[in-house]
């Protein structure tokens, strides 16, 4: 009978045997500093350890596709080559992800100025331990936001300003959280007129082939299927691609 009840609570003492020794396994062990301080001014500078260093970065990793899309080109460029798609009729041709990785790309060639500068400003300086990680950070986050004012509307950053009740005296003083959604609608702003304008000719060219169609009593022939070839054919002969990535480029002032 006593050898039934040990077997029965066998795991029970376990499980306590383990609480118990856990803390006093772990006792000895030293803690992980989450400062270390560095000779300065007064009394020294504070500066997060590699350890917490490490895991913002690793933790600033799952944002970078926020930050890809908010900071940088890319949404104007993707919104762009999305209507243009859908502008010559093609549903899946080319496909997202070459949609995508030219976006990336070309986001890339025009974001190069300002990724050298904070690279200069920012990323080196930390790399030879002459500024703190905070302070690297403010420092590349300068050319980025020089970038971002320079493409934002004034009335959309009026009206995120409006929208948080605050006012600022310059435009350097705005605020990322307040430049960053302005910027994106600025963006968006100005993709949409782009691809109107790359609208127009196909939408002629639809008009003029399904009333030729009409006129041929040939109403159950859907238009598009017709003028497919034809706005592929115009695409090339004016060399579509080429003025479609200057036009881009050139809207930052490249």
């Amino acid at each position: 009978m006593m050898v039934a009840k040990l077997k029965r609570h066998f795991p029970l003492f376990v499980v306590l045997a383990g609480l118990l020794w856990t803390p006093l396994a772990f006792a000895d062990l030293p803690g992980i500093p989450a400062f270390t301080v560095q000779p300065g001014e007064g009394e020294g500078v504070q500066e997060y350890t590699v350890t917490l260093q490490i895991l913002a970065l690793m933790t600033a990793l799952t944002f970078l596709p926020a930050m890809l899309m908010m900071m940088t080109s890319f949404t104007r460029i993707i919104v762009v080559f999305a209507i243009l798609r859908q502008a010559l009729g093609l549903q899946a041709t080319p496909s997202n992800q070459i949609l995508l990785g030219l976006a990336l790309f070309l986001s890339i060639f025009i974001m190069k100025p300002v990724l050298e500068e904070a690279n200069r400003a920012g990323l080196q300086p930390y790399l030879q331990e002459e500024v703190t990680s905070l302070e690297a950070v403010e420092l590349a986050s300068k050319p980025f936001k020089e970038f971002m004012l320079g493409q934002t509307r004034e009335d959309d950053l009026a009206l995120f300003m409006r929208i948080a009740d605050v006012k600022y005296d310059t435009a350097q003083d705005v605020s990322f959280w307040i430049l960053m959604p302005a910027f994106v609608t600025s963006e968006l702003k100005t993709a949409f007129q782009i691809g109107f304008i790359l609208f127009i000719p196909f939408l002629i060219l639809d008009m003029v082939v399904a009333s030729v169609l009409m006129a041929m009593g040939m109403m159950m022939l859907s238009p598009i299927i017709i003028s497919l070839p034809f706005k592929i054919m115009l695409f090339v002969l004016v060399d579509g691609w080429a003025l479609i990535m200057g036009t881009l480029a050139a809207s930052y002032g490249i």
